[in-house]
C-alpha cells in the first residue's frame, strides 16, 4: 500500500454499526380482570450490530412484554419498532412470522427441544419452515452442532443430554437459520452455577468472535454484568445504566 493509500485510509470515517433494533416511544397496555395495567410505558432503544445487550428487571418490570415485542411475538399500542430497517410495527401476522424466522433467534430457559427428537433433528427445525432442502438442513444442523461442541452427541435424544448440552442444542436451533439477532429470554434459569457459566462463556465468545448481535433478558445481576451494555426496566419504564 503507498504512503497516499495509508493517509487516505486513515482520514476515512470510520462507518457506526448498523441499527439492528430501533425502539421510540412504545407503550403496552392490558387488561386484566378490568384492570389496566401498563406493562411499557415509552419506551426508546438502540440495538447496534454486534453489541450485546442484557435487559434487566424485577418480576412484573415489563421485561417478557419487552422481549415479545422485540421478537415479533406481540405488537405495540404505541410508538415505532424498526428491526433491520423494516418498520414491523406496520406488518401483518404472516410477515411477523417470516421476519421471525429469518431475522430472529430464541433461547429459552426451558430450552424447549422435541424430546423424542434427536439433536440433529431438532436444529434442524427451523430450517423445515424456511424451505431449506433436505441435504443441506442436515449439513448446516451438523456443522453448527460441531460449532457448539457437540459433534459426538448429533444423534442423542434430549434426555440423553446434560442440561448445558440441551441448551446448546437450543443455540445451534436459534443460530442455524443465521439470524441477525439472538434473543436470550432468562436461559441461565435452570442452570445450576458451572453450567450456567459455561453458557454465559459461550454466548460471549459467539458476540466477540462471530459478530452475533444478543440481546438478553435475565433478572440476575451477575449475568447481566457479562453482557457490553445494560439496561434496567423498572415499572414499564428504562433506565440507562
Amino acid at each position: 500500500m503507498s504512503a497516499m493509500q495509508k493517509q487516505m485510509q486513515k482520514e476515512m470515517p470510520k462507518q457506526s454499526p448498523k441499527e439492528v433494533i430501533n425502539i421510540q416511544g412504545l407503550h403496552k397496555t392490558y387488561v386484566l380482570d378490568g384492570v389496566q395495567v401498563h406493562a411499557l410505558r415509552g419506551i426508546d432503544l438502540t440495538l447496534h450490530q454486534g453489541e450485546y445487550l442484557a435487559i434487566m428487571g424485577p418480576s412484573g418490570s415489563g421485561k417478557s412484554t419487552l422481549m415479545n415485542i422485540i421478537g415479533c411475538l406481540d405488537v405495540p399500542d404505541q410508538g415505532s419498532y424498526w428491526l433491520n430497517g423494516q418498520d414491523v410495527t406496520k406488518m401483518h401476522s404472516d410477515a411477523l412470522a417470516q421476519v421471525r424466522n429469518r431475522e430472529l433467534g430464541f433461547v429459552f430457559q426451558n430450552f424447549n427441544l422435541l424430546a423424542r427428537t434427536s439433536a440433529v433433528e431438532n436444529v434442524e427445525t427451523p430450517l423445515i419452515y424456511a424451505g431449506v432442502a433436505k441435504a443441506e438442513r442436515r449439513r448446516r444442523a451438523i456443522d453448527m452442532l460441531q460449532r457448539l461442541g457437540l459433534a459426538e452427541r448429533l444423534y442423542h435424544l434430549p434426555n440423553q443430554l446434560s442440561g448445558g448440552q440441551q441448551q446448546r442444542v437450543a443455540i445451534a436451533r436459534a443460530l442455524v437459520t443465521r439470524p441477525s439477532l439472538l434473543l436470550a429470554d432468562e436461559p441461565t434459569g435452570n442452570m445450576d452455577s458451572a453450567t450456567s457459566a459455561e453458557l454465559l462463556t459461550l454466548l460471549a465468545k459467539l458476540n466477540l468472535e462471530d459478530g452475533l448481535t444478543i440481546a438478553l433478558i435475565t433478572h440476575e445481576a451477575d449475568v447481566a454484568a457479562k453482557a457490553q451494555r445494560k439496561v434496567t426496566l423498572i415499572d414499564g419504564q428504562l433506565e440507562h445504566n
